[in-house]
């Protein structure tokens, strides 16, 4: 079976279910969601000073370690969020779309611009978008 509801994409074949943000990642192999869940204090230090790096590297944005803060999903009603700041989840979110896949304007140029360092959040949105 394969259908959506409430931002969970499942998949046909496939026991989880993913949470598609917005743009196309999946929150739930995103590293600042794997953070939050860590348990080990320096296990999660370790991690967030990875994405700090990682963040300046495909993004160019600065950002030290302590300024990853927890998150748990870009499209969870009432909790964390990294990205609140996120055009591409602040334009969806004022479109009231559940995702970019559903946007008359699909792939725009903050998308395409996104595509860029994160193929794979193409080929999802495109794959949703087609009904596949």
């Amino acid at each position: 079976m394969q259908g959506r509801h409430n931002g969970l994409q499942i998949e046909k074949g496939k026991t989880m279910e993913k949470m598609i943000a917005y743009c196309g990642l999946i929150c739930h192999t995103c590293a600042i969601f794997l953070a939050t869940r860590e348990k080990d204090d320096e296990k999660r230090a370790q991690m967030r000073a990875e994405i700090a790096l990682k963040i300046k590297e495909l993004y160019g944005k600065e950002y030290k370690p302590e300024d990853i803060n927890d998150c748990d999903g870009c499209r969870t009603k009432s909790g964390r969020i990294f990205c609140k700041d996120c055009q591409i989840r602040n334009c969806a979110k004022a479109k009231s779309i559940e995702n970019c896949a559903y946007c008359t304007e699909y792939a725009c140029e903050k998308l395409q611009e996104f595509f860029s360092t994160d193929t794979d959040a193409k080929k999802r949105l495109d794959q949703i978008r087609s009904g596949r």
